[in-house]
């Protein structure tokens, strides 16, 4: 399915199924596309996660539900998914400001939340510093963590802090210090979905495996052969791959016919150097293939 499309038959499956037990992963096989880069793409282009998008829809209707006067806090607890009306009534509050006893009918206390328009401008990625190369398998090695979808934004640069910080403070020890440094680690930063793995994904802190014997620390993993869609992105971090990542989903994605997303696998590469360079050197892998 083509990508704009899919965003927006994914808000409608959502505003259909609002009343349901629907979690991200159903929204994403409902439109044919891997839970990770649904996620990931859908996280992009609004600034929030899909289950952020439905629980503020789904907060936003019981707030029009109570200003009729006729249900009872209890009985849209339990309307809109939540076990108890103590939880719901926190996160009633703290979306729009007021408790739900608070509403007493005045409108203008309710935050509006109307469903998503999903607008994309599709230019073809004519103007992004791609490249399509094939590239034989290799082996990194790294440190790896789970991630849930809804929190990794947050949570993987804080395993990119506790990474660094343990280097400076040569905290890993001399063997485990001397790996890091002959396999580069800290040169990629991978993160792999599977089918398998439905609520979020594993992300390594990783570099190109230059050892026999793999310490128990760390973890290996292959990268199969395919075709990879190469952006290559020249400024400071974060803010230079952020920019590029999100062209990536607006125009590149969209506006091309030639190419799909193939598995999920996505790679970032760090070049040496001062990271705050404004001729700092960084790409985006996003394995693809032939439509």
């Amino acid at each position: 399915m083509e990508w704009t499309s899919c965003l927006k038959k994914s808000i409608e499956y959502a505003e259909n199924h609002l009343l349901e037990d629907i979690h991200a992963e159903e929204v994403a096989k409902a439109v044919h596309i891997s839970p990770f880069y649904f996620q990931k793409g859908f996280k992009v282009l609004t600034g929030i996660t899909i289950t952020e998008y439905i629980r503020n829809r789904r907060l936003y209707l019981a707030a029009l539900e109570l200003l009729s006067g006729e249900k009872r806090i209890i009985d849209l607890s339990y309307k809109y998914g939540y076990d108890t009306p103590e939880s719901f009534s926190k996160a009633f509050s703290r979306f729009h400001g007021v408790s739900p006893a608070q509403i007493k009918g005045d409108v203008s206390k309710i935050k509006l939340y109307l469903p998503l328009k999903i607008s994309i401008s599709i230019l073809g990625g004519n103007t992004m510093d791609c490249v399509i190369e094939k590239r034989k398998s290799f082996q990194v090695i790294g440190f790896s963590r789970h991630f849930e979808f809804d929190s990794a934004y947050e949570n993987i640069p804080k395993f990119w802090d506790e990474f660094l910080e343990n280097c400076k403070k040569n905290q890993y020890g001399e063997i485990l210090q001397s790996v890091i440094e002959q396999s580069k680690i800290g040169e990629y930063g991978i993160s792999i979905n599977t089918q398998t793995d439905e609520s979020g994904f594993r992300y390594m802190i990783a570099g190109m495996n230059e050892v026999k014997d793999i310490p128990t620390e760390m973890e290996a993993y292959e990268i199969p052969e395919m075709e990879w869609a190469i952006f290559r992105c020249v400024g400071p971090l974060p803010g230079a791959l952020q920019t590029v990542n999100t062209e990536i989903y607006k125009e590149w994605l969209p506006g091309n016919n030639n190419y799909e997303i193939a598995c999920g696998i996505n790679i970032e590469w760090y070049s040496l150097g001062d990271c705050s360079s404004q001729n700092y050197k960084s790409e985006i892998w996003i394995p693809v293939k032939r439509k």
